[in-house]
Parts: structure tokens; sequence; C-alpha cells
């Protein structure tokens, strides 16, 4: 009976309303966490579909990726900044996987990226995870891994120290605080493997690059790396 259907839904609606994360307004189909107007006013990069985008540019000469992409620019006070601040300190998951599947959607979309065999989100150090309860790079991933039907992969690279804060560093001051703070455990399970890397925002990329550095002598490893936001300086 679809009266008596509309009726309920619009009824649960009332008493539990589904708002925009965004701009609040109680607009929004179920599964949307953003209104048409919040999506539409998201700083989009594009950079998926390009070779040599900015993001690439910044590991040219220092790292072999397959391709690189940030799907949204990293901007102070905007919409993005709300977004990510909800995410990483506001318990809010379901945005993270919200825009994980954006971000695993124009992957797909963009044909430059091979269907990896594992996501992998970019190491935290224990320490801090605990204390936040979970790694917002691995909500990330579970978004993407819904679009790519990939599995994630979160147990075979680990973070060794906790380096200082690189809010106010230098790029070469970033590069020498995250050098040598990754180990990688059953490596075997990745020779010969495509992984996409994930993290929430790219600066200057000297965690990722930290990363990858310490997978470097694993046979046949491949890898494409991917995060939400670009805030390159």
């Amino acid at each position: 009976m679809p009266l008596l259907s509309d009726f309920l839904k619009n009824a649960l609606h009332l008493f539990y309303p589904h708002n925009c994360t965004g701009c609040g307004n109680d607009l929004l189909p179920e599964k949307e966490m953003l209104c048409l107007s919040c999506l539409s006013t998201l700083p989009y990069t594009n950079f998926e579909k390009f070779t040599g985008n900015p993001v690439e540019k910044i590991f040219f000469g220092r790292l072999a990726v397959l391709a690189a992409h940030s799907e949204f620019y990293f901007s102070k006070g905007q919409l993005i900044q709300q977004l990510l601040h909800q995410l990483k300190y506001n318990n809010n998951k379901n945005i993270g996987r919200y825009l994980g599947r954006i971000l695993g959607n124009h992957l797909l979309e963009s044909g430059r990226f091979l269907r990896p065999d594992y996501v992998v989100p970019l190491a935290m150090s224990a320490k801090k995870e605990f204390k936040r309860g979970y790694n917002q790079a691995t909500i990330i991933c579970e978004g993407i891994a819904e679009v790519l039907h990939a599995p994630i992969l979160s147990s075979n690279i680990v973070r060794t120290r906790t380096p200082e804060t690189q809010t106010k560093k230098h790029r070469a001051e970033r590069w020498e605080n995250v050098e040598g703070s990754f180990a990688v455990t059953n490596s075997t399970q990745l020779e010969g493997k495509h992984i996409l890397l994930v993290d929430d925002v790219l600066t200057t990329g000297a965690t990722l690059e930290a990363c990858c550095n310490s997978l470097k002598d694993i046979p046949g490893l491949s890898i494409s790396i991917a995060t939400l936001a670009f805030a390159s300086k």
C-alpha cells in the first residue's frame, strides 16, 4: 500500500530527520550525506583525468607511482575542511565513507586507475589511533572499496614511531621528520600486487613518500595514490 508506506516514511522522517552534513538542511534522501547545493560547491580538482597532474608532479623523480589523484582542493574555512573535521574529530564515519565513494567513482570513471588488488590506508601510530578510536584513512578506504570492489589491507604497513607534528615544517623538514617511520609486515602478500594507497589530505607528500619507500624492495609491487584533499604548499 503506497499511501501507508509514504505515511510511515514521512512519520519516521519527522522524528528522525536526515540533515545535510554541510548546511543542515533537512532535504535528503536516506542514503545521501550532502544536499545538491553543497555537492555543487565542493572544489573538485578533476586531477584523475590527467597524466602529470599536480599530485603526480609532487612525486616525479622521487616515487614510481602508476597514477595519483586528490579529489578536492583543501581550503581553510570552507566546506571540505568542515567535512574532514567531522570525519577526524567528531566521529562522523559516514561522511568519510560517503566522500570515499565519490572518490572511488571518479577513479573508476577516469580509466586511468587500474583496479587495485588492495586498497591500503596510510597507517597511523597505534597511540594516535587508539586515542581517536579509528584511522580516518581506513574509513575513506571503506567507501572506495565499496565502489572498486577491492579488499582493504590495513595490517601490512605499520607506523614504527610517532613523528613530531608536520604543521609548521617545510618540505625538507617534513621528509626528515617522517623518514623511516613505516615498516612492512608479511611483505610476501604484496608481491606482484597493485595497491591503492589512501590518505585524507596531501600537503607535501612527505608522509606518503616515506610509506612508499618502506615498500620499494617488494618484488613486482606497483602503487597508485589517492587522497580526499589537496593542500600542497
